[in-house]
């Protein structure tokens, strides 16, 4: 599902990342408002534990930029790189229950003890940044909010507000929290940690190598269907629909040629894909070929209608009954033509 849905932007998930298939990137975000129009209001909805916070930045920097009004609901959690994201909102509203955390940025680093120096100047200038970002908006001392970001901050609705990292509460209810690791965090509330627990929401199940990778979906083995290079003549692409089949054998059960002949008739409609110009044919030839009538059934033939003669569909009704009724499920044999095919044919092009 993509990110702007009923002209609203549904920021869930991982920022930057999808680790529990749904999460969003700063370029969908670019796209999605590219679609609306830059002059078009917005609704931005956040639902996210937090993610990279480059894409975070980046996505605070779009929203910023763009020139219609910015409308950020917090539906349920704005946490660390996703709250920097709720700053960019010309109003910012807490539904009840949602929360807001604040913390400093980490990273990995791989290498000798320079590279790590390294690492760390980058993450103390990058808290500064985002300790900015948060003080443009509540109007605090940015030093001030460092110490909280190095304490990991959680608000309520009411305490952000209070604070000036939301500008309102909405009453209405708070969605289920995004799927997200919380035990990475150190204040985390605890009900966050044991639903991540329970749900089994692990960064380090997801990145270890060993980990076994998810079967893969089945799907419904297909039929394969002929193209319309390899479809015999006279037969559209991807074959006769089923309302082509029915139209094909009421037109030769029900042609005049089969007048007399149900049997020859039905065979040529169930048992055969001879298309009705032939099968009329063949009727024909048959008719002139042959001194009488062949719908005298034999002996032992049901009689319905008690005329000496079974019409075609009753014909049909009888083999479809003769199959059900095979031990094992297996189908009856198809009754084999009693007609001279040969002759019919000697006789058509004799007559030709």
């Amino acid at each position: 599902m993509g990110i702007l849905v009923d002209g609203e932007l549904l920021l869930y998930g991982v920022v930057g990342d999808d680790f529990w298939g749904d999460g969003f990137t700063s370029s969908e975000v670019i796209t999605a408002l590219a679609e609306v129009g830059r002059d078009t209001d917005i609704t931005v909805r956040i639902n996210s534990g937090g993610g990279y916070t480059d894409d975070g930045i980046a996505i605070y920097n779009a929203l910023q930029a763009h020139r219609g009004d910015v409308a950020v609901v917090v539906d349920a959690i704005a946490a660390s790189s996703a709250s920097i994201i709720a700053m960019a909102g010309d109003t910012i509203t807490m539904r009840t229950g949602a929360l807001m955390m604040i913390h400093d940025p980490a990273m990995m680093t791989w290498g000798n003890a320079g590279d790590h120096e390294k690492s760390t100047e980058q993450l103390h200038k990058l808290a500064d940044l985002m300790a900015d970002i948060y003080a443009e908006q509540t109007g605090e001392d940015a030093a001030a909010i460092r110490e909280d970001m190095k304490a990991e901050l959680w608000m309520t609705g009411a305490e952000a507000v209070e604070r000036g990292f939301a500008t309102d509460t909405e009453s209405g209810k708070a969605k289920a929290v995004a799927a997200f690791d919380y035990r990475a965090y150190a204040q985390a509330p605890k009900h966050l940690k044991t639903t991540a627990r329970k749900e089994k929401w692990s960064f380090k199940a997801l990145a270890d190598p060993a980990a076994p990778a998810a079967k893969p979906k089945t799907h419904a083995q297909e039929t394969p269907t002929m193209d319309g290079k390899n479809a015999p003549q006279g037969t559209p692409p991807g074959g006769p629909t089923s309302a082509d089949v029915k139209a094909r054998i009421k037109a030769i059960t029900g042609h005049k040629a089969a007048a007399g002949r149900a049997t020859l008739a039905a065979h040529l409609a169930f048992d055969t894909d001879m298309p009705l110009e032939e099968a009329v044919a063949v009727m024909e030839a048959a008719a002139g070929d042959a001194g009488t009538p062949e719908d005298t059934p034999p002996e032992g033939t049901p009689d319905p209608d008690g005329q000496g003669g079974s019409t075609t569909a009753e014909l049909y009704q009888q083999r479809r009954t003769q199959s059900l009724a095979q031990p094992g499920g297996k189908p009856a044999p198809k009754p084999q033509a009693t007609i001279d095919m040969r002759g019919i044919y000697a006789a058509r092009n004799k007559g030709a």
